[in-house]
């Protein structure tokens, strides 16, 4: 049976006060005075650090640009920032299954879907959290797409970010993102090689997260907390080495 669920497009969102907005959702979720909602926005540059992040997952340079922020996800450490999607649905799993492991698996397989809409066969490993790209030519897996997630009295907080259009170097050179040595990241835009925007995403990721949870979504007044996003930041990392 499908339900409804409202959608709420919110554009560049500081961290916190998106924090704070999926609380005050999750609260009403929970006493059933609102509807499963999904958050669909951008962040300025933040670093976030799950409850399992380890001390050297750090390593950011001294005056980047760049909040660092502690929160009540799971998981490790990643990077949020202008070109990538964040989605944080806020959803009862009592009304879709009291189970984390295949709520995660579920949102994978709605990153999956969203990078199939554009032609990209993303994949998820077996152990691994999270969506990937496969082994290319002499390119080995690449990570697309990050999960964390939070659930009180079975209502859901946080969610995915999917690399759409930013640069992925903050992964590896500022942090040790999800605790992953040697991993490398990638985004939609440098897999198809071509220009792709988190505005042309979100609706197919809508699209997915309504199909794989059965929802039919809705889009009410959005609260007062976004503003349009800029162009992707174009900070310059230092350059990777070539391996």
């Amino acid at each position: 049976m499908r339900r409804s669920a409202d959608v709420l497009e919110l554009g560049l969102v500081p961290y916190g006060d998106a924090l704070d907005l999926q609380r005050a959702i999750a609260a009403g979720v929970a006493a059933g005075e609102l509807p499963d909602t999904v958050l669909l926005l951008e962040h300025p540059p933040v670093i976030t650090l799950g409850r399992r992040t380890d001390p050297g997952e750090l390593h950011v340079p001294e005056g980047a640009d760049v909040e660092i922020r502690e929160t009540d996800r799971g998981g490790k450490s990643t990077y949020h920032g202008p070109g990538q999607l964040v989605c944080y649905p806020i959803l009862d799993l009592n009304r879709h299954g009291r189970d984390l492991k295949r709520y995660v698996r579920d949102l994978e397989r709605a990153i999956v879907r969203t990078n199939a809409a554009f032609g990209l066969d993303a994949v998820t490993y077996e152990g691994l959290t999270g969506v990937w790209m496969p082994p290319a030519g002499e390119l080995g897996p690449r990570k697309i797409a990050s999960i964390g997630v939070h659930a009180s009295r079975w209502v859901t907080t946080h969610g995915y970010a999917l690399n759409v259009e930013l640069d992925p170097a903050p992964f590896t050179q500022w942090i040790t993102a999800c605790g992953l040595e040697d991993a490398q990241f990638t985004s939609m835009g440098i897999e198809l090689g071509s220009r792709v925007t988190v505005a042309d995403v979100r609706p197919a990721a809508a699209a997915a997260l309504a199909e794989v949870f059965g929802l039919d979504l809705e889009e009410p007044p959005s609260p007062d907390l976004g503003e349009p996003a800029p162009p992707p930041s174009r900070h310059e990392p230092d350059p990777i080495p070539a391996r």
